[in-house]
């Protein structure tokens, strides 16, 4: 058959180019904050953000365009464990860990009330531009289940 009847697959621009993970749609405010000035312009308005922990990227965009984690302003979780899970709080790992350590869920139920408020600016200050609740709720279960509490 003739390639000029046969259409070209499209690619896929909802997956990191590098891994193949399902991206997190960002806009423009949550990249502004996020990148350094250089990596800002390698980007569009709109991109996505690679949730895979392993994965070097932290940015990609329709044109396979890539910003790696090096490029961000500050560590980002999941791609730094150390980053805070809530950057709009500073909600920490080890806070979680301290929660279940201490069989309480006290800083966990205080970031899902301040979540609610104006004071979140998650589309803004998480790197994937989405409120943590999730996020913490799934590291919490996690770690709950590995500890066997």
């Amino acid at each position: 058959m003739n390639k000029a009847f046969v259409r070209e697959q499209d690619s896929d621009i909802r997956h990191c180019p590098r891994c193949g993970s399902l991206g997190q749609p960002v806009g423009e405010s949550t990249l502004n904050h996020w990148l350094t000035a250089d990596a800002r312009e390698e980007l569009g308005d709109r991109a996505m953000f690679c949730p895979l922990p392993a994965c070097s990227t932290a940015y990609f965009d329709q044109f396979e365009r890539m910003v790696s984690i090096d490029q961000l302003q500050q560590p980002a979780w999941p791609k730094s464990m150390e980053a805070p899970l809530c950057a709009c709080f500073g909600l920490t790992a080890d806070d979680v860990d301290a929660d279940i350590d201490e069989n309480s869920v006290a800083r966990i139920r205080s970031i899902v009330d301040r979540s609610k408020t104006p004071e979140a600016r998650c589309q803004t200050l998480a790197a994937n531009g989405q409120c943590c609740v999730a996020e913490v709720q799934r590291y919490y279960i996690k770690r709950r289940g590995a500890s066997g509490s």
